[in-house]
């Protein structure tokens, strides 16, 4: 357990955060692909690590389970266990169902047992690919046989998770047909998608993203080498625009660029509308400064859709909370199948800090805020999001967080960084 004790936030403080989570699991798969690539500032959290390792390595950690329900028979079958990662699950599937002539089992913990994978599953299946469910239907752990894929097109829902609309564009690429998406329904964080598609044209490969369509052509050419820096990640950064929204010092991020293809890159815009906290870009050191404007009124209520960002809802709640800024947040049904149901571990740790909620599949809203409780402690519930998006409270009053070391998920540096910008009371 994490005590954070009362306390404020130190003016002028530089944090170096380190690379993007998104883009260098993106990175990570197209390496191992195309083997065209020289990654810098690759992210330090586990979920990249795991990636990293299940692409270098067999796990040597094969349950007993899964064991015994291999085909004594069967040859040249790898079993991953990617722990709670589940970008690695998700881009992995795809990745494994193109490796010809092998057969992975890819499984996880008990709570990615738990996390749906079907609609990417099926769209893998109707591309011709033999997965296998091995426990539950829908999910985690998966057979995949590697296998040649020749078909071109697939339809996948838009609204579930960009996750499997990304895995498949990892893989298309190398496809000898390239493919055509068809998103069906409402895109869910679209920005996500198209971060996907920029990293793809640097490395030489061509799409087109219209309408509800996106096709990826083929690979008919020798790809150039290409050295690629990986930006620092925008949603480690939106902890500290909650921090500076509470505590109206001024904080320094770097290797941050000001054209930024990661969706949660709106946080500045959205704390800047919201907080009146202004970003300053300086471009020669890739540094942004956070800064509170003296004279900003704060807003009767926050309507806010965050589809394109919805990883980042649990820090804008976190804020407008202790801030007692009435909030109705939509376009989070993602955060149903994250690492826990976001939304309603939102719904009872705001309660902790006086805030009563109504949520639905899709929306939170405040309904009243109340004083805080006496001894608080947030349940993480194996979710780093939740432990760092409440850490910015302690502004208000000390508070505990429990399971501390889930922030290594994204965010190995957090705890220390924090004891860089704080102060206790």
């Amino acid at each position: 357990m994490k005590k954070l004790e009362k306390s404020k936030l130190t003016g002028n403080k530089t944090i170096q955060i380190s690379g993007s989570k998104s883009i260098s699991n993106r990175l990570l798969i197209l390496e191992s692909l195309f083997k065209n690539i020289q990654i810098g500032n690759l992210s330090n959290s586990q979920d990249t690590q795991l990636l990293k390792k299940a692409l270098s390595e067999t796990s040597s950690e094969v349950r007993e389970d899964l064991e015994k329900k291999q085909e004594s028979s069967e040859q040249n079958t790898e079993i991953v266990d990617i722990h709670h990662a589940g970008t690695a699950m998700r881009f992995l599937t795809s990745y494994y169902s193109i490796q010809e002539g092998k057969t992975t089992i890819l499984t996880g913990s008990k709570r990615m047992k738990e996390r749906p994978i079907k609609n990417l599953v099926t769209a893998l299946q109707n591309l011709g690919v033999e997965i296998e469910y091995m426990e539950n239907e829908g999910f985690p752990p998966l057979k995949i046989k590697g296998r040649k894929i020749t078909k071109i097109k697939v339809d996948v829902p838009a609204n579930i998770s960009s996750q499997f609309i990304t895995s498949l564009l990892l893989i298309a690429g190398k496809l000898e047909n390239g493919l055509e998406i068809n998103l069906v329904g409402e895109v869910t964080s679209r920005s996500y998608i198209e971060m996907t598609l920029s990293i793809l044209t640097k490395f030489g490969i061509k799409s087109s993203f219209i309408g509800n369509t996106i096709k990826i052509e083929p690979i008919n050419h020798k790809l150039s080498t290409i050295n690629y820096e990986v930006e620092s990640d925008w949603s480690s950064a939106s902890y500290f625009y909650s921090f500076a929204a509470l505590g109206r010092e001024t904080i320094h991020l770097k290797s941050f660029y000001k054209e930024s293809t990661q969706g949660d890159s709106a946080i500045a815009k959205i704390y800047d509308e919201f907080f009146g906290i202004k970003t300053t870009f300086t471009e020669d050191e890739h540094k942004l400064t956070l800064q509170s404007d003296s004279n900003f009124q704060f807003p009767e209520k926050i309507v806010l859709d965050m589809n394109n960002c919805p990883d980042i809802a649990q820090t804008l709640c976190v804020t407008a909370a202790a801030l007692k800024i009435p909030f109705e947040i939509s376009g989070l049904g993602t955060l149903r199948v994250k690492e826990t149901d976001r939304l309603l571990a939102l719904y009872n740790e705001l309660k902790k800090l006086g805030t009563e909620t109504e949520i639905t599949d899709l929306t939170i809203k405040s309904i009243s805020f109340n004083d805080p409780e006496d001894n608080i402690s947030i349940k993480t519930y194996q979710d780093h999001r939740m432990a760092m998006s409440f850490a910015p409270f302690c502004l208000i009053k000390e508070l505990n967080i429990e399971d501390e070391d889930v922030v290594e998920k994204s965010y190995p540096m957090f705890w220390e960084d924090l004891e860089n910008v704080l102060i206790k009371e």
